[in-house]
């Protein structure tokens, strides 16, 4: 991936970030995982994301993502909890039973900034 490159910035940021289902229920299967990885890749397009590797397991997701330095973390995790948890719920009314309270994911999720291996260090002298 290349540095992304603005008007008046340049930037490559790029971070993992982790969040699990609600009582960490395995309910991301078969047509419900396979519906839910769609979300996010529509999700990440539209919102100038890429998605450098993922993983949707039973219970939780992992991405490794690179992003604008218009956009924070925390506002892409809520975006794609949000968005995913209702249209998957209004597609899967299954889920609907298990989560009568709305909310699929649970409260909260991980964030690591990964970078540019040794870039820093590199360039950034005493």
């Amino acid at each position: 991936m290349g540095m992304r490159r603005g008007s008046h910035t340049v930037s490559q940021i790029q971070a993992h970030i982790v969040w699990v289902t609600k009582y960490r229920y395995e309910v991301l299967r078969g047509d419900i995982q396979r519906r839910c990885k769609e979300i996010i890749v529509q999700i990440c397009d539209a919102e100038d994301i890429r998605i450098l590797k993922g993983v949707v397991s039973k219970d939780h997701i992992h991405m490794h993502i690179e992003y604008p330095p218009s956009k924070s973390i925390s506002d892409i995790v809520k975006r794609l909890k949000g968005r995913s948890s209702r249209k998957l719920q209004e597609e899967f009314k299954e889920l609907s039973k298990r989560y009568w309270g709305k909310h699929l994911w649970a409260i909260g999720y991980g964030a690591w900034s990964t970078g540019i291996s040794g870039a820093s260090s590199k360039s950034i002298k005493p």
